[in-house]
């Protein structure tokens, strides 16, 4: 049965299904950001200072750490970034959520609606066919 809710409810359930694949990718990008901080994390945690050598060579394993520091405060800002378009994402999802359950719920007690209207009338013509068939027979 369709009523004045069904397309309502296709649109929303269209949205929804479009928020729920802007979760999943926010979740990737999250994770990818994520593994990115861990690499970046274990690159610097692999960096062996010089013992011994030339000023120079000191110098450029301090300007690689330097480098690789810079880096992990980038991937910790880009997860942080990540991390709130994952949150923003879901509180759409969970307003689409409801929205939809909201005009499924209005299509539902509509359809109930309908359908005791149409019992209704059944009934009354039923009582028109035994009034008919009553008054024939007396």
């Amino acid at each position: 049965m369709n009523t004045r809710f069904s397309s309502l409810v296709t649109i929303k359930k269209s949205a929804v299904d479009k928020s729920e694949r802007v979760v999943q990718n926010a979740n990737k990008d999250f994770q990818n950001a994520t593994q990115a901080l861990e690499s970046s994390y274990s690159s610097l945690g692999a960096m062996e200072l010089p013992q011994n050598g030339t000023m120079a060579q000191m110098l450029a394993s301090r300007t690689l750490i330097n480098s690789q520091r810079t880096q992990i405060l980038q991937h910790k800002e880009w997860v942080d970034f990540a991390s709130s378009q994952l949150k923003s994402a879901q509180e759409k999802l969970k307003l689409d959520m409801i929205e939809f359950e909201k005009f499924k719920y209005l299509e539902l007690e509509e359809m109930k609606q309908m359908i005791k209207q149409k019992k209704i009338e059944e009934a009354k013509e039923l009582d028109e066919i035994a009034l008919m068939t009553y008054k024939k027979t007396s």
